[in-house]
């Protein structure tokens, strides 16, 4: 491909900006000179001249044909230009405003800021797309620990692949920010597509509570997944009927939790009490105890006739038992005294799990998530010190990545949930231990903010809503103010990606995936249509005809024109 930007002179400096690293270009180019554009000017660091990148965070018209001029559509502002003496095309003068980023070094991998500004006079370029490649992305394509999500959105399709660091994006969380329908999904199926790929084979679980990621599960047949040693990656896809959370791994909190509105401090007092029993026994450390344990350790603390007025409990207790049964005394519910998923099972290297939560209440997902993510982080602290014995449920000797779907469900700003305080701690923590997390939400405003400035990189796509946008520019570090302005004009499939998994903040394309996309919205008048169509009237009839049809013959006598 030729490189049409390639050592193209642009414009000349005029200045320093408002800010201590930003300068000011004149030019006359308006095509090529984008919001978000990478551009260099050429100085002298040490022995060595340097091309000091910046990216164009605005422009302002500073000269133009009078208004005037323009006010006749009929007349072109190009032929009153000449008329005048003016170049056609020369008439608009462009005064850029770069934040100025800096070298990149080979040796670090990184920009480096020399804190050299440009002299006025100094000629402006714009940067080269194969210098770009190999600056913006601290990865390449394909190459081990790369996950290739799009390309530069100043540039044609393809030209500048964004790559990111896998390392970076795991150790350090991810955070997947869009207004419905900007694409998150189907940028987060690209982000597991490369996780998935031979050179990754990352072990991912994905909590869906849409049924959205099934679709993902073509991967196990696409050759452009396969590795040359016969690696194939696999998906495993856990409907609501077959999730099980083993009740002795569910906490005091996630239990009290779970009960009706109503419950009150006495009851929950004997609940404790109950509860205190059990884990400090013996039999907690087999944990072979289940609900009917618990039902009979609150039975157990029953006293007195209340019909006497001795002070008995017999209501409270009551009430609390009836509470308990209408949560957990289920003979299909998720709650299981002896099963539950296996870690091993949800997590393997070249495996996505897909969790989906559809069809089950929201408290008790959150219930889930918090047991699970629990689970997950003691299971590799404990391996990671070397305190879990092999094949042991405990020991889960590699490192994971949890993506969740809403995770404004999961962490809710303002309010108080089971869920959150795990997720804090792995976000805080999961670095040392290689527990790392995905969130991926359309309301960043209604997310916890501690929560979401933990996640260390972020791919933000099209955001309109005032709130939202508030939240990720004081939440989310690394997106220069300028781009974060350019949220609303975003169109589907672009994104701002900034953080540590990218050398420096970038407007992208989001690459097209190798899979189908599961969260397609419905077009509503085709199905309609599609309803009164012959063939499907004709579907309806067969299907219906076994219930129409009458199981014995009555006579009928007509009186008049009513047939009985």
């Amino acid at each position: 491909m030729i490189d049409i930007f390639s050592d193209f002179l642009t414009g000349t400096v005029k200045g320093p900006g408002e800010l201590p690293h930003e300068y000011l270009f004149i030019t006359k180019d308006n095509k090529k000179t984008r919001i978000g554009e990478f551009v260099y000017y050429r100085a002298e660091v040490g022995d060595e001249k340097r091309q000091i990148i910046g990216t164009i965070k605005s422009r302002k018209l500073v000269r133009n044909l009078p208004d005037v001029f323009l006010s006749d559509p009929n007349t072109p502002p190009s032929l009153v230009s000449s008329l005048i003496g003016l170049d056609g095309d020369g008439c608009e003068i462009y005064e850029i405003t770069v934040e100025t980023i800096g070298y990149f070094s080979a040796t670090l991998k990184d920009f480096v800021n020399p804190r050299i500004p440009p002299n006025p006079g100094d000629a402006i370029f714009l940067a080269a797309s194969e210098t770009l490649a190999q600056m913006l992305s601290p990865k390449q394509h394909s190459e081990v620990g790369s996950a290739h999500i799009g390309s530069l959105l100043t540039r044609e399709a393809g030209e500048v692949p964004v790559v990111l660091s896998v390392k970076d994006v795991v150790s350090t969380h991810l955070a997947i920010l869009a207004s419905t329908g900007s694409g998150k999904s189907y940028t987060a199926g690209v982000l597991v597509e490369e996780l998935m790929n031979q050179y990754n084979r990352a072990a991912v679980l994905i909590v869906d509570p849409h049924g959205e990621y099934h679709t993902m599960s073509s991967i196990m047949g696409n050759s452009q997944f396969f590795g040359n040693d016969d690696y194939r990656p696999d998906v495993k896809i856990f409907t609501p009927d077959k999730i099980k959370v083993r009740f002795s791994t569910l906490t005091e909190a996630d239990v009290k939790y779970l009960l009706p509105e109503g419950t009150s401090d006495k009851m929950a007092h004997f609940l404790s009490q109950a509860f205190r029993k059990l884990t400090d026994s013996p039999m907690a450390d087999r944990k072979l105890w289940g609900y009917h344990d618990l039902r009979d350790a609150v039975m157990e603390q029953k006293y007195g006739d209340e019909s006497k007025k001795d002070g008995g409990n017999v209501s409270s207790i009551d009430g609390l038992l009836w509470r308990l049964d209408s949560r957990f005394d289920k003979k299909d519910g998720i709650f299981s005294d002896h099963e539950h998923i296996e870690l091993k099972e949800l997590f393997a290297p070249g495996r996505c799990t897909i969790l989906q939560l559809s069809d089950i209440e929201q408290h008790e997902q959150q219930v889930i998530v918090g047991t699970l993510l629990r689970r997950v982080n003691k299971a590799r602290m404990l391996t990671v010190r070397e305190e879990a014995a092999p094949n042991t449920e405990n020991h889960l000797p590699y490192p994971v990545f949890t993506l969740l779907e809403e995770a404004h469900r999961f962490a809710p700003a303002g309010a108080s949930v089971v869920s959150t305080n795990i997720l804090k701690q792995i976000l805080s923590e999961g670095r040392k231990f290689g527990v790392g997390i995905g969130l991926i939400t359309q309301r960043p405003g209604k997310l916890d903010q501690d929560v979401l400035s933990q996640c260390m990189t972020q791919i933000i796509m099209r955001i309109v809503n005032p709130i939202d946008q508030q939240t990720v520019a004081q939440s989310v570090e690394g997106a220069g103010r300028a781009m974060l302005a350019e949220l609303p004009a975003l169109t589907k499939g672009q994104a701002v990606i900034s953080g540590v998994g990218i050398n420096t903040p970038v407007m992208c394309r989001i690459r097209q995936r190798l899979t189908a996309h599961g969260g397609e919205t419905f077009d509503a008048p085709s199905e309609w249509m599609r309803w009164h169509s012959s063939d499907s009237q004709d579907k309806r009839e067969q299907e219906n005809a076994p219930y129409l049809k009458p199981t014995s013959e009555k006579k009928t006598e007509k009186i008049g024109n009513i047939r009985i």
